[in-house]
């Protein structure tokens, strides 16, 4: 296996409505910055690799549009995945493994605010059973939260506090969307209110992977990738467990988590009840600084989200504030798809 790490990372300020800008107008100022990190071109990346959604954008081959801004001419190595751009990271990964590739530019974003995310969302069920009856995004998660509550491992309280946390840790960041105190305020969906879940708005992500020599010459303390991997739950609820996520820790349990312990974690749980069940699967005690960030509940831009957990946790790797460190995305309804990657500093693994 080769050494592979992220070397830069950046994020666009996310904010409610980007009605003056398109998605490659919001995208390009990320896209410099990673590029200015590294003293890179983009004749310089060996592969380039986006995360967004035809449905969310509301047309098809949205993601060419974006390509453009990036620049696929002379022609590139190039992919994309209809999905959070953590699993474009997968895939880059993935093409540096095979050796095709020293260096990888993945990117993604969204943008929420034109549409009804909600229902949008409903997309990902299964087409015959769950779809028709269009159960939103916040329905489901509240039908996971009545289920944890019911079950005695949290209560409306607990979920309020890990809102409170979230949101006062945001107070540093400077690109989230929400921080500080924020209302509890009425229920969406019993038992979730509004605290309860995440902001609707727009964003963009961007992160640069390289390997071995290539990394320590880009980067002074690169994030390594000391092991990477994703699963996925049953598409029926009804055959779900919805209190556990065994495809999160078998996932965590593929990237080496449990081997030793980790000090802090990006978890993208959008819903305050999704942390209490990836906190359950993943064994985080007090112990490790969950989401220091503020998470997805500060700052939620759809199919970019996961791979700003990457990026804020290889972040903490860089400027020395963290030593190894736990990164978490999600996709679908009730966390259905769970990728986990443990990243560390050069002193860590040595």
């Amino acid at each position: 296996m080769r050494d592979v790490a992220i070397v830069a990372f950046a994020q666009t300020d996310h904010l409610r409505r980007t009605d003056e800008l398109s998605e490659v107008e919001m995208l390009m100022p990320v896209l410099h910055r990673v590029l200015d990190a590294t003293r890179l071109r983009t004749s310089d990346i060996g592969f380039t690799c986006s995360g967004s959604s035809d449905y969310l954008a509301g047309r098809a081959f949205s993601f060419t549009m974006a390509l453009d801004g990036v620049g696929a001419y002379p022609p590139i190595s190039e992919s994309h995945v209809e999905m959070d751009g953590a699993w474009a990271l997968y895939e880059a990964w993935v093409k540096i493994q095979t050796g095709q590739a020293d260096t990888a530019l993945v990117y993604s974003y969204g943008k929420s605010s034109p549409g009804e995310v909600r229902d949008v969302l409903t997309r990902q069920l299964d087409p015959y059973y769950a779809g028709p009856l269009w159960p939103d995004s916040v329905a489901l998660a509240a039908l996971q939260a009545r289920a944890l509550i019911d079950a005695g491992d949290t209560d409306e309280a607990a979920l309020a506090g890990i809102a409170r946390r979230s949101r006062a840790a945001a107070a540093d960041n400077p690109h989230a969307q929400l921080k500080g105190p924020v209302p509890a305020g009425e229920y969406v969906v019993q038992p979730l209110r509004t605290g309860d879940c995440p902001p609707v708005g727009d964003g963009a992500a961007a992160v640069i992977l390289a390997a071995g020599d290539t990394a320590r010459a880009l980067c002074p303390r690169p994030a390594w990738i000391r092991g990477i991997d994703h699963r996925v739950e049953a598409h029926g609820l009804g055959v779900r467990e919805l209190t556990e996520s065994p495809s999160t820790r078998l996932a965590a349990t593929r990237a080496g988590v449990f081997e030793r312990p980790v000090d802090t974690a990006e978890l993208h749980a959008p819903f305050t009840s999704q942390e209490v069940v990836l906190r359950k699967a993943l064994g985080l005690d007090d112990s490790v600084n969950v989401n220091p960030s503020g998470g997805a509940l500060a700052a939620n831009p759809v199919m970019a989200a996961g791979l700003i957990r990457l990026g804020e946790a290889a972040a903490r790797i860089h400027r020395g504030e963290s030593d190894r460190a736990l990164a978490h995305a999600t996709s679908g309804p009730c966390l259905q798809q769970n990728l986990v990657a443990v990243l560390e500093g050069e002193s860590a693994h040595a």
